[in-house]
């Protein structure tokens, strides 16, 4: 059984930050690409962010050069960096990954809100 959990979400006001995270544990042989996703209401799921095994990160238009995205394989554990943050980023961020254990299937965390208000 593999549980991804996220972390670091909360009330900020515009223009702040917040780092999130997200932890994979369970019986794990590796974790491959892993992602961020939000969904704001109202709205679909959307990709925020991805970074492949060894480092290499997307990003969407919108948060290019305010979120920047991270992991630690040793932690199974990966990060998002949000500097700048706008309204429009209000939304539950769910954590994503490919993992292999005795087969490779992908997992979600749970999501944990951010909310960026005045």
């Amino acid at each position: 059984q593999v549980q991804l959990v996220e972390s670091g979400g909360g009330l900020v006001q515009p223009g702040g930050s917040l780092r999130l995270s997200c932890a994979a544990s369970g019986n794990i042989f590796r974790v491959n690409a892993m992602a961020w996703y939000r969904q704001a209401p109202g709205n679909q799921r959307e990709l925020v962010a991805s970074i492949t095994r060894d480092g290499k990160p997307n990003y969407i238009d919108s948060v290019k050069g305010r979120f920047a995205i991270s992991r630690d394989n040793a932690k199974n554990t990966m990060y998002l960096q949000m500097n700048n943050l706008k309204p429009e980023d209000t939304a539950v961020y769910y954590c994503n990954a490919v993992v292999e254990t005795i087969m490779i299937d992908n997992y979600w965390g749970k999501g944990t809100l951010v909310t960026v208000s005045s």
